[in-house]
């Protein structure tokens, strides 16, 4: 079974920095793509970014320009630097990977934004 296990989210004031990794258990090229989603309280889950195998990424409206997704194969693991940061981005913050049918999430990671 895919194991993704995320980490990196903690409380940080409006403007700051935070950096979210996502370790895969396996090979993550074995994935069509891998990304970030996140669901604040009351809304539905929703993409943040995501990177496909060929390392084509695509960014939300609301974070582009602020959150940058990167991956590190040898580690098998993806990260989200998170720039900038607003109050609206506070969320659960969820790593998915999908391959053809198949989906895989993380149990998520807390990021919490104070004004």
């Amino acid at each position: 079974q895919v194991q993704l296990v995320e980490s990196g989210g903690g409380l940080v004031q409006a403007g700051g920095s935070l950096s979210l990794s996502c370790a895969v258990s396996e090979n993550i090229f074995n994935f069509n793509a891998v990304g970030w989603y996140r669901q604040a309280p009351g809304k539905q889950r929703e993409l943040v970014a995501d990177i496909n195998v060929g390392g084509r990424t695509n960014y939300a409206d609301s974070v582009n320009n602020r959150f940058t997704i990167s991956r590190d194969g040898a580690a098998n693991t993806v990260y989200l630097q998170m720039n900038s940061l607003k109050p609206e981005d506070t969320a659960v913050y969820y790593c998915k990977a999908n391959i053809l049918r198949r989906t895989f999430w993380g149990q998520g990671t807390q990021v919490t934004v104070s004004s």
